[in-house]
This record gives C-alpha cells, sequence and structure tokens, in this order.
C-alpha cells in the first residue's frame, strides 16, 4: 500500500506503509524478528550491497517491520522518508553526525530536553562540534549567533519544560537565507499537532518513546527528512556532496537528491554507530500510532481542564503554557498550533524546593517518573533530575527553578486528576 494514495491524517496512521501479508494475510504488521535477510544468489546480494537494488541486507540497517514505522510516520510529517532509531537521542546524534564534524558549529535554542542539552554542551564538543544557545523566543538571536563554520540551527517545537513556542517559519528563514538546514526536535507535538515542514522546517527527530508510542513500554527514535534542503546549493555539506571513501565514493547528493542526507544517514550512521531500532519496538510503535489521533485529542482536553484549575489555585505562582491568553507565545501557539500545545508543561510552586518535594510525594495518580508522553499521567521536579547536570548559569538561563514542577497529563478522568493534584497541593503549603 502506498501512503501517498491516502491524505487523511487518522487513515494514514492505520495504513500508512503497509497491506496485509501477502503471504499469511495478517492485518498487522508481522514483527521480522529476525538479525539478516537470505540472498537468492551472488549476484543479488552484490547489488544490495552496493545499492544496485533496494531490499534488506541485516536488520541494523533496515528492517520490513521497521520500515513500515519509518514510511508511516515520514508520511504524517510530510516527508519523503525517515530512519528510525534506538532512541530519540540516537536520532540527534545520527542527524548531527550526518551533516558535520571537526570544526562545526551549531546554533541551539537553550529550551531542550536535559539530554539534549548535555549532548551539545558536553559531548558534542569532545568531538570538535560546538553549540551557542540562544533564546528561542527571539529569532533574530538565532541569526546573531550564526558563524562562518555554522552547520545547524536546532530547536523543540515546544521548549521543555517552560513551553516556550517557536516561531519556525521566522527561524527556517534566517537559516535558510545563510544556506543552513533547520532542525527541530517535534517530540512534545507530534505531527498530530503540529507539522514543521509545513512551516519552513528541514529535519525533524522524534522520541518515539513519548506520544507516539504512547504506552511507556518501548524505546526509539526517529529522524525525517522534508528533502526539500538543496545540499549542493549550500556549499556547507561535503559529507553529502563530496565523494565518500568510506562507500565506494559515491557523491550521495548527486546519486540521489531529496534522499541524499537519508541514504547516507542509513549508510554510515546505522552502519557506523549501530543504534538500531529492533523490530519489536518497531511494532509497538505501529500500535501507538493507530491511536494517537484519538490519544492526543483527550491529552490536550486534559491538560486544559488543569491548566485552568493550576492558575486559580492558592499554591501556584505561575503556569508556564501557550494555553493561556496572557502568555507571551500565546498569538503564535494559535497560529502554528490550532489543535493545542500538547499536554507537557510546567508550573511555579509557592515554596521553592521543600514545596516540590511535598506536593510531588503526596501525588497518587500521577507517576514521578523521567519521562513524558504516556497514557498515564507523569510529574517531576526538573531541576534535580532531568536538567540537573546544566550548572547553575544554564538553568538559570533556561528558566529553570527550584520550585519548577513539570507535569505530563495522560488519559485519565479530569476529574480523578484535580482532585489529586489538589490534595498535593494543599500538603505542599504546610
Amino acid at each position: 500500500m502506498s501512503s501517498s494514495k491516502y491524505i487523511g491524517f487518522d487513515t494514514l496512521t492505520l495504513h500508512g506503509g503497509q497491506r496485509p501479508d501477502p503471504t499469511t494475510g495478517a492485518r498487522a504488521t508481522p514483527i521480522y524478528q529476525t538479525t539478516s535477510f537470505v540472498f537468492q544468489e551472488t549476484t543479488h546480494a552484490a547489488s544490495l550491497f552496493d545499492l544496485g537494488r533496494s531490499g534488506h541486507v541485516y536488520s541494523r540497517i533496515s528492517n520490513p517491520t521497521v520500515a513500515v514505522l519509518e514510511e508511516r510516520v515520514a508520511a504524517l510529517e510530510g516527508g519523503v522518508g525517515g530512519i528510525a532509531t534506538a532512541s530519540g537521542m540516537a536520532a540527534i546524534h545520527l542527524a548531527i553526525t550526518t551533516l558535520m564534524g571537526q570544526g562545526s558549529h551549531i546554533v541551539s535554542s537553550h529550551a531542550l530536553y536535559g539530554g539534549t542539552h548535555n549532548l551539545l554542551t558536553f559531548t558534542l564538543p569532545r568531538f570538535g562540534i560546538e553549540t551557542t544557545f540562544v533564546d528561542p523566543c527571539d529569532p533574530a538571536a538565532f541569526r546573531a549567533a550564526i558563524q562562518p563554520n555554522t552547520r545547524l540551527l536546532y530547536a523543540e517545537t515546544i521548549g521543555n519544560p517552560r513551553g516556550e513556542v517557536l516561531d519556525i517559519p521566522a527561524v527556517a528563514n534566517i537559516a535558510h537565507a545563510h544556506g543552513l538546514p533547520l532542525l527541530l526536535d517535534a517530540t512534545l507535538t507530534t505531527p498530530w499537532l503540529l507539522r514543521p515542514f509545513d512551516h519552513g522546517a528541514d529535519l525533524i527527530v522524534h522520541s518515539l518513546t513519548k506520544f507516539i508510542g504512547g504506552h511507556g513500554i518501548a524505546i526509539g527514535g526517529m529522524v525525517v527528512d522534508s528533502g526539500r534542503f538543496d545540499w549542493e546549493q549550500s556549499g556547507r555539506f561535503p559529507t553529502l556532496t563530496e565523494p565518500y571513501a568510506g562507500f565506494e565514493n559515491m557523491d550521495f547528493a548527486e546519486d540521489f537528491g531529496p534522499s541524499a542526507f537519508l541514504i547516507r544517514g542509513r549508510r554510515e550512521g546505522l552502519r557506523d554507530f549501530g543504534a538500531a531500532l529492533s523490530p519489536t519496538n518497531a511494532f509497538h510503535f505501529l500500535q501507538g500510532l493507530e491511536t494517537l489521533p484519538l490519544r492526543m485529542q483527550r491529552h490536550v482536553e486534559n491538560a486544559r481542564r488543569i491548566i485552568a484549575f493550576l492558575c486559580e489555585n492558592a499554591a501556584v505562582a505561575h503556569v508556564n503554557s501557550p494555553e493561556i491568553p496572557d502568555h507571551p507565545d500565546h498569538a503564535l501557539a494559535q497560529r502554528l498550533l490550532p489543535r493545542g500545545c500538547g499536554s507537557v508543561f510546567s508550573f511555579e510552586l509557592k515554596g521553592g524546593l521543600e514545596a516540590g518535594r511535598k506536593f510531588i510525594e503526596s501525588l497518587q495518580l500521577f507517576s514521578h517518573l523521567a519521562n513524558v508522553g504516556d497514557a498515564k499521567s507523569l510529574v517531576i521536579h526538573p531541576a534535580s533530575t532531568t536538567h540537573a547536570r546544566m550548572g547553575a548559569e544554564a538553568l538559570q538561563q533556561a528558566g529553570i527553578t527550584e520550585g519548577l514542577v513539570r507535569l505530563s497529563v495522560g488519559l485519565e478522568d479530569a476529574e480523578d486528576l484535580i482532585a489529586d493534584l489538589s490534595r498535593a497541593l494543599y500538603r505542599s503549603q504546610k
């Protein structure tokens, strides 16, 4: 089944990239739990290895179950294709290393998941890749930070954990004016809330672990390519436009055009770094995708009710959500995110760290753990956990205080969630 036949989002979540198994008639995508695939004969093997024909060789590079997931997510985002990885962090790493190496520079929003901030701040500099962090609410800051060796602009569609909304068209225009691609982490929005390619982004990463999986049972990631960025015209990406000795001196842009990034990322990134997604986890994510529209609608509805409750509670100093009319990004959110801003947001609790501890330990329905996007509601204290390694200055820059609490609102009855929060907020002030 070709995804291109179907234009409805809900239809694509169920049918994109797959048809009933031709051998058995199985309606669900089979789990091809195998490491490798038998060749028909020696010439068939050789042609697969030199990309003379399509097919599967080894599941680190590609797998039929994983391929359905890649096609489906790419179709939902409006991209030319995708590469599934072992985690969201693996997807970010693959995207960056496919594009650049020693001496390269990234301009990034400072409103990031703590693990991403750690990668950019501490890990990549060891390999000669530096990052300048800027305010995501100020597109001009991206322009001002661009250097001669800049190769990428990076941000999250909605910042974690304070909910800053990126002006994607403005930042994309700045990137393209300098011959640079814009890479966005769209984990918190999913393609149901926002399709970044429609607004000028070039590459997208997802932590499939979160809303796309939806049930906290599997870890995985995805890189999706719009296929629109002109690597040759830019002249800044020799990994894609010059012969690669590691693969028969192939010029990926010349040979594969809009798929150049994806082919290089798969044939080098998955081959050499090895962060491949397992077929079983791909199966779990396909099941999650089938209910994504229904779940996201409920996530948004529940989050809106809880935000309204928190805004009126005396124990809460401030709620960080672009759903609120007086939020500085409210108008932008209404334009880019008409269906809502998702269900991950934070709020400032009166009483600081001690109040936060009492609050979290008093909750019963909200699970205290390091994840978002689960069907169950989740809570965490970012400054001491997910963002703890950022350091005092970086935390201050990102607006992450000791009294900040992050919620990921699930699919429970909103009345039960509000009752749980109400009890915990009361106890936090004692």
